[in-house]
């Protein structure tokens, strides 16, 4: 979900104000687990993903309630934009793993291709994005995404 990156900082609510305000009982990643548990372990800094794709659900999940801390934390150092505001975003309805190559334990890179759809301005859409994730000192980041040219629109 890499187009979010580029605005600019505007005064809001905190981060900390924002999840408290959007944590929601099931987990915004769509795993069918509650989001204590799964997502919000990350979120929280309790636990690393194992995978590409769990830091994917847990990127995702964070756009989902406005953690961009979360986001920022694990980003690319070579990557990462200064600051990430989340403010005025679409609103993120549900995802959709459509593929997955490597990103395991015994992986150093991965790919992710998801569908994420959303609803902005009242009406629906939805974003395919092949994200490339690599480890930094052991952890899963995320590096950058592309926009499949199968993907109709070229993503958002």
């Amino acid at each position: 979900m890499a187009r979010r990156t580029h605005r600019t900082a505007r005064p809001s609510r905190s981060p900390q104000a924002r999840r408290t305000a959007a944590v929601p009982a099931g987990c915004p990643c769509g795993s069918g687990a509650g989001y204590a548990g799964c997502c919000g372990r990350f979120h929280r800094g309790e636990a690393s993903a194992p995978t590409a794709e769990a830091l994917m659900r847990s990127r995702y999940a964070a756009y989902a309630v406005g953690d961009a801390g979360h986001l920022l934390r694990t980003w690319d150092p070579a990557t990462r934009p200064a600051v990430l505001d989340l403010d005025d975003g679409p609103r993120w309805t549900g995802l959709e793993i459509l593929d997955t190559t490597e990103g395991s334990a015994f992986h150093q890179r991965g790919t992710v291709t998801f569908r994420a759809s959303y609803a902005e301005a009242g009406r629906p859409g939805a974003l395919v994005e092949r994200s490339t994730f690599r480890r930094v000192d052991g952890a899963w980041v995320y590096v950058d995404g592309t926009f499949p040219e199968d993907a109709g629109d070229g993503g958002r």
